[in-house]
């Protein structure tokens, strides 16, 4: 299955200026990704029941939104550190990432350990996961260890490289984005990173466009085979340095309306329809979705970066780029639940069950906003004090 993340880059005792816009359309982003999920589920159980083909029909082009948080990644990391490394070590560096995104996955695998329980630690096939594997998918969860399809402690069954919370994959990837930046692509001259892009871009486009996965998308990175690792790596790697470009060559100027045109083409983008193979090596919906990733994504985040935040529109980015990251790292454990209960119940649209997809929606939102104020940030905060010696200068 598909899923979704949005790590967000903000520090604490950071005194540079952020983009609040970006952050409001991450958020955007994010709820747009938990109604895709929705949907999904409604094809997975499709499939598993053997009632239809489990084709994704509305907002089917949603799991790109993952593409879209790694350029917003890519684009903060470099605004953000790019300038500090004459005073910021490496172990500096990965301390504030760690703060900042860990404590919410440590979460995700615990809510992720709470929803399989509901369930009866129940696998898709009906039979059930010794409590002892469990424990260890959550102990891998934590450290960030992949588990390799069919493990035992591969809990659901289904594949994914953190069972307990699919979404945790793209973390992953970018925790190794993040590696490779302070290692060496913080190096580069701008010259030398735009033309590592081209590079990755041809690599992308040929992996996807060309269909080597077989899925006929990019929608790859969610397992461990050969294929998901390396199609993940470019995946994220190519969004992620477009976005370090975009921020190393943003002229800003003031753009009126910026959030509101943007989120309007997030949801027209992620909303075209299925596009029907040419053959089984060349797929245009890939083609699509790269069209997206390559110039789309770039161009909203640069519009973005120019709109201005005020008034109303101030308070709703400063809620929505808080909420994005808990949201999208602890939405879909509750997917798994619903996702049982359709295939239990065998519905498959919103009109059947519009009050309780609904519900699940509201439910997400709420438990992301407790999770985030009881819990995320005061950690982070504590975190922080401990961990991060702070400069004015």
């Amino acid at each position: 299955m598909e899923s979704s993340v949005s790590p967000q880059t903000a520090n604490f005792a950071d005194t540079k200026p952020h983009y609040e816009l970006l952050d409001g359309l991450r958020g955007v982003a994010a709820l747009m990704v938990l109604v895709y999920h929705i949907f999904e589920g409604f094809a997975f159980a499709e499939s598993v029941n053997g009632a239809g083909s489990g084709l994704i029909t509305t907002l089917n082009h949603g799991h790109i939104a993952v593409d879209f948080f790694f350029i917003l990644s890519g684009f903060v990391v470099s605004y953000a550190y790019d300038d500090r490394w004459g005073k910021m070590s490496l172990g500096a560096f990965f301390k504030r990432r760690l703060i900042r995104l860990h404590p919410m996955l440590v979460m995700g695998a615990l809510i992720g350990v709470a929803a399989f329980a509901f369930v009866g630690f129940q696998k898709w096939d009906g039979a059930a996961s010794p409590v002892m594997w469990v424990f260890a998918a959550f102990l891998l969860t934590i450290f960030m260890v992949p588990a390799l399809p069919g493990a035992a402690y591969e809990v659901r069954g289904n594949g994914e490289m953190f069972p307990l919370n699919g979404p945790s994959w793209s973390l992953f990837f970018e925790y190794v984005g993040n590696i490779f930046y302070a290692l060496f692509i913080r190096r580069f001259s701008t010259k030398m990173l735009a033309a590592f892009v081209v590079v990755l871009g041809v690599i992308h486009a040929w992996f996807f466009v060309g269909n080597v996965s077989g899925y006929d998308c990019v929608g790859v990175g969610w397992t461990i085979d050969k294929v998901n690792f390396w199609g993940g790596l470019v995946r994220m790697l190519f969004p992620f340095t477009m976005g370090m470009l975009v921020a190393r060559t943003f002229k800003p100027r003031e753009i009126g309306g910026a959030f509101w045109i943007c989120s309007a083409l997030l949801f027209a983008f992620f909303a075209v329809p299925y596009l029907v193979p040419v053959s089984e090596r060349f797929s245009i919906n890939s083609l699509y979705e790269f069209a997206c990733i390559a110039f789309v994504f770039p161009f909203i985040v640069w519009l973005g970066a120019c709109g201005k935040c005020s008034g109303n529109t101030g308070k709703i980015n400063r809620f929505l780029g808080e909420l994005s990251y808990p949201l999208y790292i602890v939405h879909y454990p509750l997917m798994y639940v619903f996702y049982a209960w359709l295939i239990e119940k065998r519905l498959y649209s919103w009109s059947e069950i519009w009050l309780e997809s609904s519900l699940v929606l509201g439910a997400s939102v709420v438990l992301a906003y407790l999770c985030l104020k009881f819990y995320d940030e005061p950690i982070r905060k504590c975190l922080a004090a401990k961990f991060i010696k702070t400069s004015r200068k």
